[in-house]
This record gives structure tokens, sequence and C-alpha cells, in this order.
């Protein structure tokens, strides 16, 4: 059986939902970003502590297909993003994102942006703008460093992007010293 949850966005919260599982024992074949496959059918019982639990800790069980689409699509543009999937460099989001979910990129668009409020382009944007704090936080890459690994063509365009989002320079960001940065299941919502 397969369940799909929203919020996952990192290891970490894959561990987190692993360890959840096992302590209510409900037997378990994969857990990966935004899914888990169970080795057998739950009890309603069993699904409605798992979703409290779940909830508690910051996720959200999804009932319908169409949410459960959007969290993979979220999940899918986040490892995109951090350049989690191979060739992710080489291939333009479009088809990437069409290929790896296999279906219709219009539809998956138009079904996103229903649900999200917001469109896979600008996610995409926020979420790179995201990383950008974050790399600017841990102050360890140059700005053109940054640029590159977040795969803009330039720190002008990186900076622009940055400034639109943001409302500042990633230099005076930088100065700020202050922690600004969102949650990555927060990303995109305003």
């Amino acid at each position: 059986m397969q369940l799909f949850i929203k919020n996952m966005v990192c290891d970490r919260c894959v561990m987190t939902v692993r360890q959840e599982l096992e302590k209510q024992h409900l037997p378990y074949s994969s857990v990966q970003l935004g899914e888990v496959t169970l080795s057998e059918k739950p009890s309603d019982t069993q699904l409605e502590n798992l979703r409290k639990s779940l909830q508690t800790l910051g996720f959200e069980l999804l009932d319908d297909k169409k949410s459960a689409l959007v969290s993979k699509i979220k999940t899918f543009l986040l490892q995109w993003v951090r350049n989690q999937l191979p060739d992710a460099a080489n291939t333009k989001l479009s088809v990437a994102l069409s290929e790896g979910l296999g279906r219709d990129y219009h539809y998956l668009s138009t079904l996103f942006s229903s649900i999200e409020g917001i469109t896979i382009e600008k996610y995409v944007i926020a979420q790179r703008i995201e990383w950008a704090k974050e790399l600017l936080v841990y102050d360890e890459l140059t700005l053109s460093e940054i640029a590159d690994k977040l795969g803009y063509s330039s720190v002008q365009h990186l900076s622009l992007q940055f400034k639109k989002v943001t409302g500042l320079t990633p230099t005076h960001f930088k100065q700020l010293r202050e922690n600004i940065r969102r949650p990555l299941d927060q990303v995109g919502k305003e």
C-alpha cells in the first residue's frame, strides 16, 4: 500500500517518518521523500493514529490523488533545484519533470498552480533563492560560486532574482547576519 506524505523535504524527514512507522509497528518496504510503501494494509485505526502522529511532527498524510501528485512535484522540484537528480543540469525543467513523473508537463503545471497558487517556475525560483540564503549564511562560497552552484548564468542574474524575491541584494542579506530563512515546506507560500 502506498501512502503520500506532505512536507517530507530532507533525509531527516525520511528518518523521522521511518521511526514513526516503527514506533507504530507498521511494516514498510520503503520510505522516500513524500512517499511510503507499506508491506501490509493498515487498519483504519492504525492509519488514523499515523495521521495524527505525523501531523504533530509537521507532516500531513495526503488522501486525495491530486494533492499526492502535487507533493510528488514539490519533492521532484526540490531535488532538481538541489542538483540531486542525474543529468538535472543538462535537462530543461519541463522535460525533466514530465519524464520524472510520467505525466504531461502542462497537466502538472496546471494542477500545481491550481492547488499551490503559484507557478512551478516561481516555486523553483523561490527554492533557489532559499538555497542561496542558506549558502550566504554559511559564508563558505563566493557569490560567483553560489550562482554557479544554483545554475544561474551569472552573478547578476542571481542578484536580480534575489532582490526581486527578498527585497535585498545578496550582499545586504549577508551583512544583516539575521536568519531570514524559511523552512523548505513554506517556500513559495506568501
